[in-house]
């Protein structure tokens, strides 16, 4: 588990037409490469170190270096056209993996195109049209990731696919994902050491592989701990703030009331704050609350969330240069094997939890 950040991207302003812009000498200089690694890196070969790869990168952000798509038309390179896919009830979660994605396009001279679909509705007919308007892979987030009759309609149809965040990476597809089992039961085992015995969890999306494996990272650890689950202590939700409010209220209204619930995202998280606040408990004093993904609500409501932080941003740009990748090598005429990346996550510890026998003690922020 990450205990480190990693600075977020430096600034966007353009240099294009500016006298002095940076040229592809400047970021081998200051990725300590030579030029033609730079170039490697741009076009998405995959005969280049991943130390390299991630220093030349660095180096493009920094000096805002844009590469001269004149030029590689030129040379025959043609941009790849790529297309991204959502069905996510989480705006926050959506809002990390857009912004990822389309920066990360930029950098690889990718044309992306970003389009919603309705969840086991009209996906399958959206990505027929796209595949015939020439877009050659694909971008799959929760909880599209999931879905075979998806996956199994783009091996059939020749596209390249990468899926983000899944539970389990795909057979035949690659996948840019986190351990969501160790992650839950890390967040489980914090949560024990606190001194809680009866622990509420609510459930995401139960179509999504990653649900189960938080469910199952969860129940492992109550089991390592010598604690019991009882079914009143489970709820089901979907990840949605909506389907938080009725799980926690479920939760809290047995008769033997959990003293910590751990909701698997923050939208749900932070809708058990609110339920709680709305039957006059506080959190963390009267009960703890933990979240899962850290997203912008986590740290937007009161009191913060303590969560798991899910490096969407970072995973949206693997699964776009991943895939720049494979299509670059595709044109190739090289065999593509999948590729399943797990990226760290981290514990964040902040206002929402408290010891039940130091409940109303002041709480410390930071992470264990």
């Amino acid at each position: 588990m990450a205990v480190t950040e990693k600075p977020r991207g430096a600034s966007r302003r353009g240099v294009r037409g500016n006298r002095g812009a940076p040229t592809i000498t400047d970021v081998a200089r200051a990725a300590n490469c030579s030029p033609m690694t730079v170039s490697r890196v741009i076009n998405g070969e995959r005969s280049v170190r991943e130390e390299t790869r991630e220093a030349v990168l660095d180096a493009i952000k920094r000096l805002n270096y844009s590469p001269n798509r004149a030029a590689r038309s030129l040379a025959g390179a043609a941009q790849t056209r790529i297309a991204l896919l959502y069905s996510n009830p989480s705006a926050s979660y959506l809002s990390e993996l857009l912004m990822g994605a389309l920066e990360q396009a930029s950098l690889s001279d990718v044309h992306l195109v970003v389009e919603r679909c309705e969840f086991d509705k009209d996906e399958l007919a959206v990505v027929r049209r796209l595949v015939e308007a020439g877009i050659e892979g694909f971008v799959l987030p929760s909880p599209l990731c999931d879905e075979q009759p998806l996956l199994d309609l783009l091996s059939e149809l020749g596209a390249q696919a990468v899926a983000v965040g899944p539970g389990r990476g795909p057979e035949n597809h690659s996948a840019v994902m986190i351990d969501d089992y160790q992650a839950a039961y890390d967040m489980t085992r914090h949560i024990i050491g606190l001194g809680h015995r009866r622990i509420g969890f609510i459930v995401g999306n139960p179509h999504q592989s990653a649900s189960g494996q938080r469910l199952e990272g969860f129940c492992d650890a109550m089991a390592a701990a010598g604690l019991e689950v009882p079914p009143e202590c489970i709820a089901q939700g979907f990840f949605s703030y909506r389907s938080g409010l009725d799980a926690a209220e479920r939760l809290l209204a047995s008769g033997e009331r959990p003293t910590a619930i751990f909701a698997s995202n923050d939208d749900m998280a932070a809708a058990t704050v609110a339920v709680a606040h709305r039957q006059h408990l506080d959190v963390p004093a009267d009960i703890s609350v933990a979240g899962y993904d850290d997203t912008a609500i986590a740290s937007t409501i009161w009191p913060e969330l303590t969560t798991i932080r899910q490096p969407i941003g970072d995973m949206s740009r693997k699964a776009v240069e991943l895939l720049g990748r494979e299509l670059r090598s595709r044109q190739k005429g090289e065999r593509i094997r999948p590729t399943h990346l797990k990226l760290d996550y981290q514990l964040i510890r902040r206002q929402s939890d408290a010891a039940p026998s130091l409940a109303n003690r002041p709480q410390m922020v930071g992470r264990p």
